[in-house]
């Protein structure tokens, strides 16, 4: 969602949520159908509050009408994140545990989806629809949609499916303990937990794991899985988006119309989140036009097309310091 609303109902957390439906115009947010502390979320329009995201169109909610997808950022901790990242990698680039120089690291992540049905069975999707979730990823990592989209060298496989059928969890309540409770695999392992709340989705970031390490994962409004009901926001595109925050990817928007702006530099500066598919949209004096296509905008699931090689080049060094 594009969109913010108020904070979640939920403390914040190391999450990043993708404003998909619903715009938001917080540094450091992602989608969220709820907003929640620390995460990054992304929300749908008003009018589909069960679904939603974070993108500001023209205001803080833009991409589905609710709050940020992920814990807000400032600056200085955006820089301070930056230095120690790159310490991480000096050290490990010195032991020989960082990819060797011209190339980038590359790995296939085990995905773990929990469906969080509600007592009658609300909120459930189809195995269906989880595999073309994960083909969608695939497709979306791997540059599919575009000439000029990156190939990150990341992959997916579904290594299990759980369903729960419980009213507070399915509305996303007492997330903590339910994903400290469902949690699978390490630090390398994509967690998503589908439920119906004001988001599209909500996020932790990869710097944040190893002081919390059992919510780590994304939070996916269940509408959005390919074949879902959340209008313009059913293509899977909000599970990609969240799983950039996951990878340590800023919003395209992150503080603004500055040079440092998403911490990558071939994605041009932008003043607030997109929403829609406004081609030749330019917010932001710096060059270049604004990024709409990029899955990391609060966009449209059917303008999504892609990543960039310099994205590409932080998820390498992300993982490399944080998840591998």
């Amino acid at each position: 969602m594009r969109f913010s609303l108020p904070s979640p109902p939920h403390g914040p957390g190391p999450f990043i949520t993708r404003p998909r439906a619903l715009a938001v115009l917080i540094a450091g947010t992602a989608l969220a159908f709820s907003p929640l502390g620390g995460q990054a979320t992304a929300q749908l329009p008003a009018d589909q509050v069960g679904k939603p995201c974070l993108a500001p169109a023209e205001g803080p909610s833009a991409r589905g009408g609710f709050g940020a997808d992920h814990r807000e950022l400032s600056a200085a901790e955006q820089k301070a994140i930056d230095a120690r990242t790159a310490e991480i990698l000096k050290a490990k680039a010195a032991r020989g545990l960082a990819p060797k120089a011209g190339t980038l690291a590359a790995a296939s992540v085990p995905v773990y989806v929990h469906v969080m049905r509600s007592s009658s069975g609300a909120g459930d999707v189809t195995a269906t629809q989880i595999n073309q979730q994960i083909a969608e990823l695939n497709q979306d990592y791997a540059g599919g949609e575009s000439s000029q989209a990156a190939n990150t060298g990341f992959t997916f496989y579904l290594a299990g499916t759980d369903r729960f059928n419980n009213n507070t969890w399915h509305r996303d309540g007492q997330s903590t303990t339910y994903r400290s409770q469902t949690r699978k695999g390490g630090k390398n392992a994509l967690n998503i937990w589908l439920v119906d709340f004001s988001y599209l989705g909500i996020a932790t970031f990869p710097w944040d794991y190893a002081s919390n390490p059992s919510i780590d994962g994304i939070r996916v409004q269940y509408s959005s899985l390919p074949g879902g009901s959340a209008t313009n926001f059913n293509l899977g595109k909000t599970a990609s988006h969240e799983a950039g925050h996951w990878f340590g990817l800023y919003h395209t928007f992150q503080g603004g119309c500055t040079s440092t702006n998403d911490s990558v530099s071939d994605t041009p500066a932008q003043s607030s989140a997109s929403s829609g598919c406004p081609t030749g949209r330019d917010s932001c004096s710096l060059p270049g036009v604004d990024p709409i296509h990029n899955y990391m905008d609060y966009s449209y699931d059917s303008c999504y097309n892609q990543f960039t090689p310099g994205q590409s080049t932080r998820i390498s060094n992300m993982w490399t310091a944080y998840r591998a």
